[in-house]
């Protein structure tokens, strides 16, 4: 895959400056921790995610032409509303096929939205997500991770945390297939390259950090969790160089941290993330990204009300 420009990203701030919030960037006010740690609070979208940012820069620059017949894409969720929101405020269709495990919560967004859900076993969506199309359904297809511009519209995260904290030491991503690291490291490379940046991802599904120390894209036993935002059975091999190039590790952090940072964020900051969202924090927390102004992107919170129940009740 070709490089995310500077250009691209800011560009793309402009195109997508009256539908995506500017979300705050709030310090952790917890005692004793490794690093003075930041939220990125992407959780705080009108569909709770950053998804928002590239959906819409994407489909911004399609042509009417390819509009037409609306639009299609492959996601548990996020991605899902991300589409369906824009594509309800274009007046054109839109079709989500999503993985068999997807949360009930995202799929009533995604419904809310006016999007058609399509549900297939995850061997099969995840064929999709490796293919990058999806030819039983009429429509643009989006793909949620490796289109240009979708990364191109999430990279403007970048530029949102060197204005707010310029002298930010490390920035900690989540990682599902590379659209959100890349495109937010491409804006921290090329204006203040200096920055240490990593992808986290969940034990149950870390494809990236086993495909580094392979120095390879590699396989990995997916297993599916309440973490449902990030992970995958395998690294996109479209992502693979780009990825490997600009991130400096993948951090991974274990179920029960991510839910103990569900509960910190909750009952501390008043913030509610989804497993995927939490995971930056419980990297942050258990110093994996080392000290300074560290970064933690909380990349949704769209998360079951069961689930969080459950976890706030321990």
């Amino acid at each position: 895959m070709n490089p995310i420009t500077l250009r691209e990203i800011e560009a793309a701030a402009e195109r997508i400056r009256d539908s995506a919030l500017r979300s705050p960037l709030l310090r952790l006010r917890v005692e004793d921790t490794p690093a003075e740690i930041y939220c990125k609070l992407e959780n705080l979208q009108p569909i709770g995610s950053f998804k928002l940012r590239g959906a819409g820069n994407a489909m911004a620059l399609a042509s009417p032409e390819q509009l037409a017949r609306g639009v299609v894409t492959a996601s548990a969720g996020n991605m899902a509303q991300g589409v369906a929101w824009h594509a309800r405020r274009l007046g054109i269709p839109c079709h989500v096929v999503v993985p068999d495990h997807a949360p009930e919560t995202k799929l009533d967004a995604i419904r809310r939205l006016g999007g058609e859900i399509v549900k297939t076993p995850f061997d099969e969506w995840w064929g999709i997500i490796l293919s990058g199309r999806y030819e039983a359904l009429p429509g643009l297809f989006i793909h949620p991770v490796s289109d240009h511009d979708v990364i191109a519209g999430n990279g403007t995260i970048g530029l949102e945390i060197l204005a707010d904290l310029p002298e930010v030491d490390a920035v900690i991503i989540p990682y599902g297939g590379g659209g959100l690291s890349s495109g937010i490291a491409s804006a921290l490379r090329a204006l203040k390259p200096d920055t240490r940046i990593y992808a986290v991802e969940v034990e149950t599904a870390a494809p990236l950090a086993a495909s580094l120390a392979a120095g390879r894209p590699v396989a990995v036993d997916y297993q599916a969790s309440f973490v449902d935002g990030i992970g995958g059975a395998s690294v996109l091999p479209e992502m693979w160089s780009l990825v490997s190039g600009l991130l400096d590790g993948a951090l991974v952090v274990s179920l029960d941290e991510v839910r103990a940072a569900i509960r910190l964020l909750a009952e501390r900051q008043r913030v509610i993330a989804e497993g995927a969202g939490a995971a930056s924090v419980a990297a942050a927390l258990a110093g994996r990204a080392g000290g300074g102004k560290v970064v933690c992107v909380v990349s949704g919170g769209n998360i079951d009300r069961r689930v969080l129940a459950g976890i706030l009740s321990v």
